[in-house]
C-alpha cells in the first residue's frame, strides 16, 4: 500500500541520480514536497524536473554535505519554502578511492575525503536536521550506510570504516531522540545498479558477473528498491522502528 505523505517535507542528500533520485521520485509520488540537494547541479535539476513533470512539488539546493554551512543552509531554505522538515534521507556518498589498496598502502587523501563525505557528512546533516525535528516534535531520519557498514571488504578501509561509522551514529542518535519523537534509521544496500558502479562495469571486464554471484539472488539491486525500504523507514507503517540498519542486499550478509 502506498503511503500519503501529503503535506509533509522529504529532504534528500546526493539526489542528482541512482539511489537518491529514486527516493526523490518516490517522497514525491507519496505526496511530499522535496528538497533535492547534490554538489551535481545538472542532476539535481535533472531530479527536480522528473519531480514537477508528474505533477510533484521540489526545489534544488546545492549542497556539499561536507560543509555545515552547507547543511545549515539546506534544511534553512527547506523550512523557508515548505515550512517544515519531516524526513532526512541523508544518502550522499562517495566511493572509496581512486584506486583500490589495502590498508597499509591507503593513501591518507583519500581516507579524509571519504570520512569527510560519507560520516563526517551525515554527522553534520542530522546536527542541521535535528534542532528543527525537535521543535516541531516529530520526525524520521534516514541514512545510507551499506553492506560494508556491517561486514568487512577488502581493498576499501575508509569506505568500509565510514559505513560501519554511520551504522553506529544512527544506532547512538535512535537512542538520544527516540523519546522527543524522532526516529533514525539506515538502510544498508548490497551492490545497486547506480552511476558510481556502472562506470565500472565497462572497465573491468566481467565485473559485473563477478558482483551478481556474491549476491544469493544472482543480481545486483535497484534504486527503486533502496528507495521503497527508505519510504518505509519513513512513513508512520515504521513507528515502532528506530536504530535500525536494515539490510536490502540480496542475501549479502545472511551467508
Amino acid at each position: 500500500m502506498a503511503e500519503n505523505l501529503d503535506g509533509k517535507t522529504a529532504l534528500v542528500t546526493g539526489g542528482g541520480s541512482g539511489i537518491g533520485r529514486a527516493a526523490s521520485l518516490a517522497y514525491a509520488n507519496s505526496g511530499a514536497r522535496v528538497v533535492v540537494t547534490d554538489v551535481n547541479i545538472e542532476g539535481g535539476e535533472e531530479t527536480v524536473q522528473m519531480i514537477k513533470e508528474s505533477g510533484g512539488e521540489a526545489i534544488l539546493v546545492h549542497a556539499d554535505v561536507s560543509r555545515p554551512t552547507d547543511t545549515e543552509a539546506m534544511v534553512s531554505q527547506a523550512v523557508k519554502v515548505f515550512g517544515s522538515l519531516d524526513y532526512a534521507f541523508n544518502n550522499a556518498g562517495i566511493g572509496g578511492g581512486r584506486d583500490r589498496h589495502l590498508t597499509a598502502d591507503y593513501l591518507e587523501e583519500d581516507w579524509d575525503r571519504v570520512m569527510a563525505i560519507n560520516l563526517k557528512g551525515v554527522w553534520l546533516c542530522m546536527k542541521a536536521e535535528i534542532p528543527q525535528m525537535l521543535k516541531q516534535g516529530k520526525g524520521a531520519i534516514v541514512n545510507t550506510a551499506s553492506i560494508a557498514g556491517l561486514v568487512g571488504l577488502s581493498g576499501t578501509v575508509a569506505y568500509v570504516a565510514a559505513k560501519h561509522g554511520v551504522a553506529g551514529l544512527t544506532k547512538a542518535a535512535a537512542m538520544e531522540y527516540a523519546k522527543s519523537g524522532i526516529r533514525v534509521n539506515a538502510v544498508c544496500p548490497g551492490y545497486i545498479e547506480t552511476p558510481l558502479i556502472e562506470g565500472v562495469f565497462d572497465q573491468v571486464e566481467g565485473y559485473k558477473e563477478t558482483l551478481e554471484s556474491r549476491h544469493p539472488l544472482g543480481r545486483l539491486g535497484q534504486p527503486d528498491e533502496i528507495a521503497s525500504a527508505v519510504l518505509w523507514l519513513s512513513s508512520d507503517a515504521a513507528s515502532f522502528v528506530t536504530g535500525h540498519n536494515m539490510t536490502v542486499d540480496g542475501g549479502y550478509v545472511a551467508q
